[in-house]
């Protein structure tokens, strides 16, 4: 039940840092919205250690592709533990 719980926590994260990339396309987006900025104090955390392994290429950060699947490993994993 708890690997359950913690997969549903890792899937609502992932949709929140898709949210996050999904804001930084767009153009006019105020950066100190509140909202923005929450998104950026949750995500900043994962992300920024993962662009320090990573460095973009050209001006492609690929880092959240890593992320994500790095999070849909942990998601399968504890899946798998929960059965």
């Amino acid at each position: 039940m708890i690997f359950l719980l913690l997969a549903r926590v890792l899937q609502i994260y992932t949709f929140v840092l898709l949210i996050r990339i999904l804001v930084t396309w767009i153009p006019n987006l105020d950066p100190y919205h509140p909202i923005v900025q929450m998104l950026f104090q949750v995500t900043d955390p994962v992300l920024e250690p993962a662009r320090k392994l990573i460095p973009p290429i050209g001006m492609i950060d690929i880092s959240p592709i890593v992320v994500f699947i790095v999070l849909g490993i942990l998601q399968d994993l504890l899946v798998r533990m929960a059965y």
